[in-house]
Parts: C-alpha cells; sequence; structure tokens
C-alpha cells in the first residue's frame, strides 16, 4: 500500500475537529505580546493585560476583588475579558491517603475531560489533558477507545495546570501547603495531534513570572505515541522538556495492532525522530511500556527491545497494565515483569517500574476516560 506524502500525513495528524462553538478566549490562548494586543482589541490599554496576567501566573488568582492596582469598578469587567471561566470542576475523588486526586472538568460546551494531581514526598505532579478523548485508537487505552471529541484550547489546558498550583498552593492536599513542581502531558489525548495549543501551553508553563508559571521545561514531559512530524516540530522550538515515547511493543507487527499510527511510522523511524530530538535538547528521552499479559511482555520482547535501545540515551518506563471496563488484557505475571526488567538491564538499559498511583480511582496510565458516572 502507498504512504500518503508528507503534506497529507500533517493535515490528517494536526487538523482539529470541527467545533460546533469555541471556546471564549482567555488570556492564556496568547503569546504575552499577543495578551496585550488582546487588550488594546478590546479598548483597554495594554498593560492591563500585564497586570491581570501577573493575578493569573504569579498569585493563582481567581477572585478579580483582590486585584488592587486595578480600579474596583473594573475588577469583575476584565476577569471576564481576559480570564473568562473556561473549566468548570464536576468533582475530584482521592485515594493514596488523599496524596492522589482526581478532578473531573466540565468545559464550556459540556464536554468533560479530567487531570491528575498527585503528591509525593519530593515533588508535585499534575497529569494534564491535551485533548477530550483521542483520536490514537490504541485498543488497551480507555481514552483511545471513548475516540476524539475535539482539541482543546491552550486557555483550557493551562486552567487545569494553574488549578493544580492554586490547590497545592492553597494546601488542598495533606501535608499542606505545596508547590507544583512537575507537569506531564500524558493524560487524555495526544499532544503532538494538538500542537499548537500545547506549544503555547508550554511556554505559559515556562515563561518567567508574571508572564507564565516559571516552572523550568526540564520538569515538564510531553508523551506521544510516535508521532514523528510532531517529534520534529517539538524539536524546532528549541524548549528542552522531556519527550516519552510510548512504544509499547519493540516489533512493528505487534505495534500496528497496539498502536494504529505505526502504520504511518515505524518504530525505526520514531526512534529516529527521538534520537534527534535527544541530541539536539540534551534530554534522555523516555519508553513507555505498557506490559500486557501474554501480549507483549514475552522475554524474545524484551531482547528486542534491549537490542534497540542498548546504544540510545533512553530510559524504558515499563507500566503494569491498569484495568479498563470491557478490557480482555490484564497486567503481567509478576515474574515475567521481573524477567523482562532484568534483560533490559543486561543490556544496560536504565529501566524503572512505574508506580500505578491512582488506579483504585482509575486516575493511572490508559484509564482516564471522563465518566460523570
Amino acid at each position: 500500500m502507498t504512504r500518503p506524502d508528507q503534506s497529507s500525513e500533517l493535515t490528517l495528524v494536526f487538523d482539529e475537529p470541527v467545533q460546533k462553538k469555541k471556546p471564549p478566549r482567555h488570556l492564556a490562548d496568547f503569546s504575552p505580546e499577543e495578551r496585550r494586543a488582546f487588550a488594546q482589541e478590546l479598548g483597554l490599554p495594554a498593560f492591563r493585560a500585564n497586570q491581570v496576567a501577573n493575578h493569573y501566573f504569579t498569585h493563582l488568582s481567581t477572585d478579580p476583588q483582590m486585584w488592587s492596582d486595578i480600579p474596583a469598578d473594573k475588577r469583575q469587567e476584565f476577569a471576564d475579558k481576559f480570564t473568562p471561566q473556561l473549566i468548570e470542576s464536576v468533582r475530584s475523588v482521592t485515594c493514596d491517603a488523599g496524596m492522589t486526586r482526581k478532578d473531573l472538568w466540565r468545559l464550556h460546551d459540556g464536554v468533560l475531560v479530567e487531570s491528575v494531581l498527585m503528591r509525593y514526598t519530593d515533588r508535585t505532579t499534575v497529569c494534564i489533558s491535551s485533548q477530550a478523548g483521542c483520536g490514537m485508537n490504541c485498543p488497551f487505552c480507555a481514552t483511545g477507545q471513548a475516540g476524539l471529541t475535539r482539541n482543546l484550547t491552550a486557555g483550557e489546558i493551562t486552567e487545569q495546570i494553574v488549578a493544580a498550583a492554586r490547590a497545592c498552593a492553597y494546601g488542598e492536599l495533606p501535608g499542606g501547603p505545596t508547590r507544583l513542581s512537575n507537569i506531564v502531558f500524558m493524560g487524555m489525548g495526544e499532544p503532538m495531534a494538538n500542537f499548537n495549543a500545547v506549544m503555547r501551553t508550554l511556554r505559559n508553563i515556562t515563561d518567567p513570572i508574571p508572564d507564565g508559571l516559571g516552572i523550568s521545561a526540564r520538569s515538564v514531559t510531553v508523551s506521544t505515541v510516535g508521532l514523528v512530524n510532531g517529534i520534529e516540530k517539538l524539536m524546532a522550538e528549541g524548549l528542552p522538556v522531556t519527550l516519552a515515547v510510548s512504544l509499547h511493543t519493540p516489533d512493528d507487527e505487534l505495534r500496528d495492532t497496539l498502536v494504529p499510527i505505526n502504520s504511518r511510522w515505524k518504530v525505526k523511524e520514531v526512534l529516529i525522530a527521538a534520537d534527534a530530538y535527544e541530541q539536539k535538547t540534551g534530554r534522555r528521552y523516555s519508553i513507555e511500556y505498557a506490559l500486557i499479559r501474554d501480549i507483549n511482555d514475552q522475554t524474545w520482547r524484551a531482547d528486542l527491545l534491549g537490542r534497540l535501545l542498548k546504544n540510545r540515551n533512553a530510559h524504558v518506563n515499563l507500566i503494569p497494565l491498569n484495568p479498563t471496563p470491557g478490557s480482555k488484557w490484564t497486567a503481567s505475571r509478576p515474574e515475567d515483569e521481573a524477567e523482562f526488567v532484568r534483560i533490559l538491564e543486561s543490556y544496560g538499559v536504565p529501566t524503572t517500574v512505574r508506580d500505578t498511583r491512582g488506579r483504585e480511582i482509575d486516575g493511572a496510565c490508559g484509564q482516564l476516560a471522563a465518566a460523570e458516572t
């Protein structure tokens, strides 16, 4: 079968589903320069955008009545224009004695997405969604099985992060106030298929306050199932975020089934792109691998993966498959998982087995489905 040309691939991957109604414009949708232009478009002095951005990113403030540098009779108006409500909390559920919290958000059009906030002894991480649903159709993932509803805007993605930062600062997790330190684009959706909004969000995260949250790019991880053109575009942006590649098997025959986008970009192509990203940014990349009993956990696959990665600056995250409704698959046997680790380490490949935080509340890897019940 003839492959489509590169321009066709870009169109297929990056086009956004048609939306009936666009979300309200939010200052997080714009660069700092664009925010000032937006203020002038609204008939306001440009510096007003800077003031509101300071309250939003630096102080994480949602109460315009606390914006003392803005005239009292203009505060609500400015909040409505610059920071309209984009996400509304539907519910939060917790596990791990409250240290893991899954938040369900309703967007302006009723669409639902989820994020997961996790506090550890040395860091606090939020896992965010970049799309409502996902179009990659991976059969072992609840999000992928739901299909793609639509892309999120930069404002909608950023709002998940700011809400998490606010929860940390306000001491909503056990242990008192803390600082949001890490952000992972591993929630609902394929980040590279919503590239522009994700890129704007990355700038919102890493730009110094008051233009952004001032979080180091090295504390941000962007995951992809292997959209090579997305990896190349991210590399060109020059932001040294960590790249995570959801590989799940080293052989193309099985990966065509587990990760259908593999029919467009094969394992070798994906690893070459990841290598180029590592060489450009100096950042070791991660290989995400969901261990599925009797499907991809054979010793020969561990051996093949070890041989593929032994001379690469990559780290393998093995993920015991998390249960999803109706799935015919389950996690590997403990002895098979241990042997898989042993074989990879025999090739000198750094390997860890990921903590299954949030499994009890369907908040772990592959479980996000954004259901109200």
